[in-house]
């Protein structure tokens, strides 16, 4: 057993290679073989698989809500971490202590698994090790990247899987086209596995029906009734956007409980009473009590500043349209950082009609589009845009008489919360 201490393990595990040689789901499979010839992943904990291209966090969360609210115990993996590494391994809301990340980073950073791991990986092996150690229920798994050829699709069959909202992000590894997009995401269904699917552009849900024949598998779609339902709940998570991640987290915990209980449709006499009387009753409250930092949340109110993590095109598409709503006919000072590698250009154009001016942030990342250039592009496209040196003057440019806004990665958003607290 190593004896590196927190900071080192972290060190050692971040600094590996973002993208290795092999495919994820191929390094996984290896890492998983080696740890079941050490006595260790055993079995498989039933876990649900999520894909997508925005809302895959809030769907997590508004899952692992539900099946904590029915007294199990869930661990959920989600990344990126926005402050602190914790946040990517929690079991029933809770991170994963400091001790723990530093005794499994130990052992497994010992092991010669004979592939190579990515930090992606190491975080993912340290996710199944915890939730074992901790006799976790079920398992909620976000992918990284993609989801066929992602490390998160090597864990098994889940007893259902969730497509949220598919749009243009990762082209470079996932194609241009939204076929070709789909294609990946859709590579999580698994033989005979019910599948939820949030609704999508004609050309994605077509791949994604084809893939579910293929695979003999249930399709689930989130129906405008669905959507309906879940906004009129006193969601914690702000935006509208946020009621079809509710409605598709409902509807696979639905199936889910349902295969749990023994039975196709749930009966809440199966249970014991509890305090609330039925089950539609428990999944309100789950949905309504569900947090997820960094998405729509407003992190202080004088000055007004509200933080999101949209990061693409569609995801600042959903931005503004909850924007709109929200403040209905308001102007923002709006606050961004953003990878290079991003459709920055569409992202500005999207949400351009509610700029009353910007300010640009270099994120730290060897990724990151630098402020100059965004200020550049925007004040072409006809708006004020003034660049910061760092994270640490968005403070002092708030406005007092406009409601501030930052967007556009959240790496960006991570580190601004971590400037703010």
């Amino acid at each position: 057993m190593g004896n590196l201490d927190y900071t080192q393990v972290l060190n050692k595990i971040e600094n590996t290679r973002r993208f290795g040689n092999e495919p994820g789901v191929v390094v996984t499979a290896q890492v998983i073989k080696v740890l079941r010839e050490k006595g260790k992943q055993k079995r498989t904990i039933p876990y649900i698989h999520v894909a997508g291209t925005n809302g895959k966090g809030s769907v997590c969360a508004f899952f692992s809500s539900i099946l904590k609210k029915e007294h199990m115990r869930v661990g959920t993996f989600v990344s990126p971490h926005l402050v602190d590494f914790e946040e990517r391994i929690t079991v029933d809301g809770r991170m994963i202590p400091k001790e723990d990340v530093t005794k499994l980073g130990n052992y497994l950073l010992d092991i010669d698994f004979g592939i190579g791991l990515t930090m992606f990986d190491y975080c993912l092996a340290m996710a199944l090790l915890y939730f074992e150690e901790q006799q976790c229920d079920y398992m909620v798994i976000e992918t990284g990247l993609g989801g066929r050829l992602d490390s998160t699709n090597a864990i098994g069959t889940p007893q259902c899987a969730v497509i949220t909202k598919i749009g243009y992000d990762h082209m470079a590894i996932l194609g241009s086209d939204i076929a070709d997009i789909a294609a990946e995401k859709a590579g999580i269904i698994k033989e005979n596995v019910t599948v939820v699917v949030e609704q999508q552009d004609k050309r994605a849900m077509q791949v994604i029906e084809q893939e579910a024949q293929k695979k003999h598998a249930r399709i689930i779609t989130v129906e405008q009734s669905d959507i309906a339902r879940c906004s009129g709940y006193a969601l914690r998570l702000c935006g509208t956007f946020q009621w079809e991640n509710a409605a598709a987290a409902e509807l696979a915990a639905r199936y889910v409980l349902g295969k749990h209980y023994g039975g196709l449709e749930y009966e809440d006499k199966t249970e014991p009473k509890r305090e609330e009387t039925d089950l539609n009753d428990r999944i309100k409250s789950a949905l309504e009590e569900a947090v997820w930092p960094g998405r729509m949340e407003i992190v202080s109110k004088e000055p007004f500043l509200l933080v999101d993590g949209a990061h693409n095109s569609n995801g600042v598409d959903a931005l503004k349209e909850s924007l709109m709503q929200m403040y209905p006919g308001e102007k923002f000072c709006f606050f961004m950082g953003v990878m290079a590698d991003k459709d920055y250009d569409v992202m500005i154009r999207e949400i351009l009609p509610l700029a009353e001016e910007f300010y640009t942030v270099t994120p730290d990342s060897d990724r990151a589009l630098q402020a100059s250039h965004l200020a550049d592009f925007i004040r072409k496209e006809g708006v004020e845009a003034t660049e910061l040196s760092g994270v640490d003057e968005i403070r002092k440019h708030l406005k007092r008489d406009t409601k501030n806004v930052a967007f556009g990665s959240l790496y960006f958003i991570g580190e601004l919360k971590q400037h703010w607290i």
